[in-house]
């Protein structure tokens, strides 16, 4: 059996065991604010949405369950997921031998945040209580597919049921929301908003840049031609979104490198681009420009602006060649923001009207660029540790290295950044008691007070991420 204990992840020392135990309490139940995620709307606007199979549910949506299984051998058409292709010799394995092969291999996962997360999503969200081991794999798949057949399993009650104030979708800078305004006529009251994601119209070293331009064109009702046409779409569609109800953007790049291009510049790499003509170089200066580009928008809209950079997207490339994107092959890289950042700073970062929230994959520069800058620039924040830090671990070695220089005021909460819904409580429940265990480690030291403390736990549990993301309700 699997029994959860009340203290987990807190400090074996009992004196910062008791604290830590006190401030959790006082947070376990606050309402969960999901600021940035990646939870399919589709799910939200349906009154009776069907889950498909434990499979469908747990596995094929989390890479980081299939990124660990393909480290040891385990082939993704194994695991569920299909070829872009569909090849004529393959047929995917039956649901039953996927959760199978996923339980006779989840001594993996001992000690790692997605064993944790399952672990808690079991126990908490299903009742169920078994350890997932190849023995009782087949109990458990029949448990959760009949849980998942019940009504209080759909989405919306899901969604009730986790005390969720608040969920942001990710969404192309190109989608026509229709999921989210499904969601506002249908009458439910859940609060779930868009947020605009313009990669793929803005980096131009993606392969179908051309006729995603197209694409925007279409949804602008605009003829996009020029750099200045392109621009002036941009802009329309940040203001759907925001009647939408969406109160910030989110970027991804590779690289922290900003740079301001003058317009005749941004014209002709724009018309290379739009020809396929653009180099690796010209890549790397628009999308720099546009991040600059970006940030005076959301000085004019008022929208919060979200930098996901340090990636180095589908490193394995046979396996994107075969399956796509998210397939688990993204790896960190090595980032530089003290000079790399200055154009947009230098152009943005006094600004008090614009709110800029960096995550990023290089920890090295916690301590020595971001902490020092957020602690400086009233428009820069710290987003928490992302993707492959965001665990326990690294939950802690994000406060001992930013807060000492920019405290928590410059930081903005939790956010899940999730695909599996399922995992939404277990990430936030788990990011509580890391915080708790580590002001609590500050009481015991005498660097703060158990008042403070107090403050601080509510502060990092919901109130920053409110304020941070403009979340009026």
């Amino acid at each position: 059996m699997m029994q959860l204990q009340e203290e987990r992840f807190f400090s074996p020392d009992p004196a910062q065991r008791r604290v830590a135990l006190n401030l959790y309490t006082q947070v376990k139940d606050l309402p969960l604010v999901c600021v940035h995620g990646h939870v399919n709307p589709a799910m939200l606007a349906a009154s009776n949405y069907g889950w498909g199979s434990p499979v469908d549910l747990l596995i094929i949506p989390d890479h980081y369950i299939f990124r660990m299984l393909y480290s040891q051998g385990i082939s993704l058409e194994e695991l569920g997921i299909t070829p872009k292709a569909q090849e004529s010799h393959f047929t995917p394995p039956d649901h039953r031998q996927i959760w199978q092969t996923v339980c006779d291999h989840w001594h993996l996962f001992r000690g790692t945040p997605s064993s944790l997360w399952l672990r808690d999503e079991l126990s908490n969200i299903f009742g169920i209580e078994e350890k997932m081991n190849s023995a009782n794999a087949q109990k458990i798949y029949d448990l959760l597919e009949e849980k998942l057949r019940s009504p209080v399993f759909q989405p919306r009650q899901m969604f009730e049921r986790f005390h969720i104030e608040v969920l942001a979708t990710t969404d192309a800078a190109t989608d026509t929301l229709d999921h989210h305004r499904a969601i506002r006529q249908s009458g439910w009251k859940g609060r779930v908003i868009p947020t605009f994601r313009p990669d793929a119209v803005v980096n131009i070293d993606n392969q179908h840049f051309a006729a995603n331009i197209e694409r925007l064109s279409e949804v602008s009702a605009s003829e996009i031609s020029s750099y200045r046409s392109y621009i002036a779409a941009l802009e329309q569609r940040r203001r759907f979104f925001k009647e939408m109800g969406a109160t910030a953007t989110d970027h991804g790049a590779t690289s922290t490198y900003t740079e301001h291009l003058s317009e005749a510049e941004a014209e002709h790499i724009f018309q290379r681009a739009l020809r396929g003509e653009a180099s690796v170089d010209d890549a790397r200066r628009f999308t720099g420009h546009m991040l600059i580009e970006m940030a005076r928008m959301s000085v004019e809209d008022g929208l919060v602006m979200q930098l996901h950079l340090g990636s180095y997207r589908n490193h394995n490339a046979l396996l994107h060649e075969r399956f796509g994107a998210d397939m688990g092959a993204d790896i960190p890289t090595a980032s530089e923001f003290t000079h790399n950042f200055k154009p947009l700073l230098d152009a943005f970062g006094r600004e008090r009207d614009l709110t800029l929230i960096v995550f990023n994959l290089d920890e090295s520069t916690y301590s020595r660029e971001l902490a020092p800058l957020a602690g400086h620039y009233p428009a820069l924040r710290l987003g928490p540790p992302w993707w492959f830090f965001d665990s326990l671990n690294g939950i802690r070695r994000f406060f001992d290295n930013v807060v000492e220089t920019a405290g928590i005021y410059n930081t903005v909460g939790f956010n899940d950044d999730t695909r599996a819904y399922p995992s939404i409580p277990a990430r936030h429940d788990l990011w509580r008691r890391a915080s708790a265990d580590w002001l609590a480690g500050l009481v015991e030291r005498g660097i703060i007070d158990e008042e403070d403390a107090a403050e601080m736990i509510v502060d990092l549990a919901y109130d920053l991420a409110k304020k941070a993301y403009k979340l009026k309700i």
